[in-house]
C-alpha cells in the first residue's frame, strides 16, 4: 500500500526551533521503542500509528528526540531500506508541533534529513524517494530540493541530500 505524504516543511533548521523564542535544541533520532507507544496514540492527536508500522518487519520506525529528553517524541518516521535507495512511508511531527500553535520547526526537515544521512551511510548516495499528495509536489521541490519523478513519486538525489545532511548534522 502507498502512503501520500503530506508533511509540511516549515523551516529547515539547525536542529529544531522554539516557534516563539527561536531558540535551538539539538535532537536525536532513534528507534521508536515499545514503551514510546503509549505516547504516540490516536486519542492524543497522531495520526501515524506506529503500532502497524513497526509490525512490518521490513520498515524501521524512528523517534525525534530533544537531546537528553527521550520521553518528549517531537516527530515520528517509518522507513524502508531497499536495494539502492531509502523509501518514506510515513513522517509526522507530534500534534503540539503542527498549525498555528505549534511549538518547534524543523521536525519534518530533520526527519527527512536523517533518512538522507541513513542512505549515505548504506552507500546510497544520499538517495530517497517517497510519495506526495498532489498539493506538495511543489512544496517539496522548493524546500527540500525533491525532484518530482511522475505521478506521485518524489526523489531526492544526492546533492540536495548532501544539502540536508549539512543543515541539519555535524558532518
Amino acid at each position: 500500500m502507498v502512503n501520500f505524504l503530506d508533511f509540511e516543511v516549515d523551516k529547515l533548521t539547525r536542529s529544531i526551533e522554539n516557534a516563539v523564542t527561536g531558540d535551538s535544541f539539538q535532537t536525536e533520532v532513534t528507534y521508536l521503542t515499545k514503551t514510546d507507544l503509549k505516547h504516540t496514540l490516536k486519542k492524543s492527536g497522531w495520526l501515524f500509528d506506529p503500532k502497524k508500522e513497526v509490525k512490518h518487519d521490513d520498515r524501521e520506525v524512528y523517534k525525534l528526540t530533544i537531546q537528553n529528553n527521550q520521553d518528549i517524541i517531537q516527530g515520528l518516521m517509518s522507513l524502508k531500506i531497499e536495494d539502492d535507495h531509502i523509501y518514506l512511508h510515513l513522517i509526522e511531527s507530534a500534534p503540539f508541533n503542527k498549525g498555528k500553535g505549534k511549538i518547534y520547526l524543523g521536525v519534518p526537515g530533520n526527519l527527512v534529513a536523517f533518512a538522507c544521512r541513513l542512505s549515505f551511510q548504506k552507500g546510497y548516495n544520499g538517495f530517497i524517494s517517497f510519495h506526495s499528495k498532489t498539493k506538495l509536489i511543489e512544496h517539496y521541490e522548493k524546500t527540500l530540493g525533491a525532484y518530482h519523478f511522475g505521478g506521485h513519486l518524489m526523489i531526492i538525489e544526492t546533492n540536495a541530500a548532501r544539502l540536508l545532511v549539512e543543515k541539519y548534522f555535524k558532518i
